[in-house]
């Protein structure tokens, strides 16, 4: 893989797997636009990380629920960069409550967050791709639960399996531009989003024992099939998401 002189955007780019994107891409010479919505001394300390790696990031705080503040974001890619190649629509949120709990406010907060985020994120990217020329990469960072209900956590799967959907669709739509739009489905990763299920080891030892490579996925094993998906290996892949969750979806009911 080489992404020198590839201009991405990572949000939530400061934490878990966004952070671990932004070194892999970083790693394979690719400019990092890290967006943030709190903990800037973790992206002041990111953008030094890159920069050791010999490349360029900017942080940028942005709320990526707000379309202006998408717009925003995009804007300064262009302004630093000249360019955005790879946009990687990460951030989510999840309220692990069921369809009798859920409030409204824990509702519109995930999917804004989740879905309407990635969707905008999506437009405006393809409008500055196309805009500029040579087409361009969007990855989607989905769940297993796009496609595979997890009971008391009822937002964060229809956030999910709207993903799914806009994948596909605006795959087909953008695919005459050159754009290619993939989604990438983790299992269970040991990333703070988890981190009630591993500080507990009878939860930890459940979740192991449902998955048939026998633990969690790093984030750095995330990130690299985002990288691969960013790269010349995957010019024919395009409307449909690619699973890394060590095989839990064959090998254990729903979670």
């Amino acid at each position: 893989m080489n992404l020198k002189g590839k201009v991405a955007i990572v949000t939530g780019g400061n934490s878990g797997i966004g952070l671990a994107i932004v070194l892999e891409l970083a790693k394979q010479g690719a400019n990092i636009v890290i967006d943030y919505v709190a903990h800037p001394e973790a992206t002041e300390a990111l953008e030094r990380q890159v920069s050791a790696l010999g490349d360029r990031a900017i942080g940028v705080q942005a709320d990526v629920s707000k379309i202006a503040d998408l717009q925003r974001m995009i804007a300064a890619a262009v302004k630093a960069f000249g360019r955005v190649d790879i946009m990687v629509n990460n951030a989510g949120v999840e309220t692990r409550t069921s369809v009798l709990d859920t409030s409204e406010a824990q509702y519109e907060k995930v999917l804004a967050i989740n879905l309407k985020s990635a969707f905008f994120g999506t437009q405006l990217a393809a409008q500055q791709m196309i805009k500029q020329g040579g087409g361009g990469r969007i990855i989607n960072i989905t769940s297993v639960h796009e496609d595979w209900p997890m009971p008391g956590n009822a937002a964060y799967c229809l956030s999910k399996g709207g993903m799914r959907m806009l994948t596909r669709t605006a795959g087909v739509e953008l695919a005459p531009h050159g754009i290619l739009v993939v989604g990438v489905g983790p299992g269970a990763v040991a990333t703070p989003i988890n981190q009630s299920t591993m500080s507990d080891p009878a939860l930890l030892h459940k979740l192991n024992a449902a998955i048939p490579l026998g633990r969690m996925a790093r984030p750095e094993e995330i990130a690299s099939l985002v990288a691969f998906l960013a790269g010349d290996g995957a010019s024919y892949m395009t409307a449909t998401t690619i699973f890394a969750d060590g095989g839990i979806m064959q090998g254990s009911p729903g979670l």
